[in-house]
């Protein structure tokens, strides 16, 4: 399976890094991972509610331009459906079994993600009704892609 995560933004704080990049080389074992940030929009604190879609519009297009056609798309948003540990496996499991081998998630910026990023995600996958930095969301999300493949393998994996 080759895994891509697609995000907004430079990731700077060096700790997340150091998490991300300890759970990127553990996922190499089961898959093939790309990581891949594209340039947030630079904008002022107050926008107006046209400003942020711009800014998000431009954002989006950075995001599309990185997800090949074929390519099962999973967007980061609040309002998708949340999962358990054990959903995600088996979702993904199931993309394998069904030869969707190609599978990106989508990790949107400070302003959340364009429409036209949602209109092209096959789903949409919340892991709460909270706001979280987004560049703390890409550790989470592959700390959980890491357990989805434990659960898999049917390996010990901390509860």
């Amino acid at each position: 399976m080759n895994i891509t995560i697609v995000s907004v933004g430079k990731l700077k704080e060096k700790y997340l890094k150091m998490g991300i990049d300890e759970y990127a080389k553990r996922l190499g074992a089961y898959a093939k991972i790309d990581l891949i940030e594209v340039a947030d929009e630079k904008a002022p604190e107050s926008l107006s509610d046209a400003d942020m879609e711009i800014v998000k519009k431009k954002e989006a297009d950075r995001i599309l331009a990185k997800i090949s056609p074929d390519a099962y798309v999973i967007a980061l948003a609040i309002e998708g459906k949340m999962k358990t540990s054990e959903e995600l496996a088996a979702g993904m499991e199931s993309l394998m079994t069904y030869g969707r081998s190609k599978v990106v998630f989508v990790i949107g910026g400070s302003l959340g993600l364009h429409e036209d990023v949602l209109k092209r995600a096959d789903e949409l996958l919340s892991f709460s009704r909270m706001t979280f930095p987004h560049q703390l969301m890409k550790l989470v999300l592959l700390e959980q892609v890491y357990r989805g493949f434990r659960i898999m393998r049917g390996e010990p994996y901390h509860k």
